[in-house]
């Protein structure tokens, strides 16, 4: 994102992607090389495997100056280049570099973290619930194991997915359209399993995959749109500390309600919330920007003054 400030979102997306992707080697090894007369070998070298490969990769990483630009791109200037202009269009440059303090003052930020909190929580209870829902609901344990697969592989996807959309609609309207997914999935997986309908379950599952892994990305974007790159680790860490939140709730809270609700109460309260997430993302605008429609024309211009 520091390196492609003007067209963030895909590449955010593509990178956030690999948290998803990851886990899919390891699921195919640990179901089927793992046991428990080897675990013990098994988890030390992929332990080490993964640490060399992170520190090789990481060596190579280099950040650019404070307040780095292209060089080729004008903010202030209307691109020639009909990808940066729509970029720029629908997700401008912050109005300032902002300090996390300066960030934590502004009630956008805090909107962000709770709405982060609800979509994150939804995708944690999908991952939580979904298995044993499908299998109460007489879904053989392949299908479902399938299912959570293909999840698992479309919530990678859709991170890059989605953030190369959001860098031509913008990632306000992008977000407000993956809440709705998100919410909606809920209701659909609840529905395919009442139904017994074992390729409306995987799809769904899917759905709700992708709106799932979404909103990562483009949480991440959005922080650097609106408060800047430079202090971007500790602003965007603010906002994803509801993640330690979202999994006591999507988990925790999500066993308490499938216990007092039952599944058809715990789904629909995912869903309501996911569309509830999508209401509050309406008010997400990036501070200190003026509205377009307060914005006044100078009654004198310049050249009616010279004269």
């Amino acid at each position: 994102g520091k390196w492609y400030p003007e067209r963030k979102g895909g590449k955010t997306g593509f990178v956030n992607g690999g948290f998803a992707y990851g886990s899919v080697p390891f699921v195919f090894l640990f179901t089927s090389y793992m046991d428990l007369g080897n675990y013990r070998g098994v988890l030390v070298g992929v332990g080490l495997l993964c640490c060399a490969i992170v520190a090789v990769a990481g060596w190579f990483f280099k950040d650019p100056p404070k307040g780095w630009w292209p060089a080729h791109v004008d903010p202030l200037k209307v691109s020639d280049d009909p990808k940066i202009r729509r970029a720029l269009e629908k997700n401008p440059p912050a109005v300032k570099q902002y300090t996390p303090r300066e960030a934590a003052r502004t009630p956008v930020l805090w909107m962000m973290w709770f709405c982060l909190l609800c979509t994150a929580g939804i995708n944690i209870f999908g991952i939580a619930f979904q298995v044993p829902f499908g299998k109460d609901m007489g879904f053989a344990g392949g299908i479902v194991a399938t299912a959570m697969s293909l999840k698992a592989i479309v919530n990678g996807t859709g991170r890059g997915v989605i953030g190369w959309i959001s860098d031509r609609m913008g990632r306000r309207h992008t977000l407000i359209i993956v809440c709705l997914v998100l919410g909606t999935a809920q209701f659909g997986v609840l529905v395919s399993g009442q139904m017994g309908s074992m390729p409306f379950f995987l799809f769904c599952s899917m759905v709700s995959g992708f709106g799932g892994g979404a909103i990562f990305p483009l949480f991440a974007a959005m922080t650097a749109d609106y408060f800047g790159e430079n202090n971007n680790a500790s602003n965007y860490g603010m906002v994803y500390s509801s993640k330690l939140i979202s999994g006591l709730v999507g988990s925790g809270m999500g066993a308490v309600v499938v216990g007092a609700w039952d599944y058809h109460g715990a789904f629909v309260l995912a869903g309501s919330v996911g569309l509830a997430s999508a209401v509050l993302a309406l008010f997400l605008k990036a501070p200190g920007r003026p509205e377009a429609r307060s914005i006044v024309p100078n009654p004198h211009p310049l050249g009616e003054e010279m004269a």
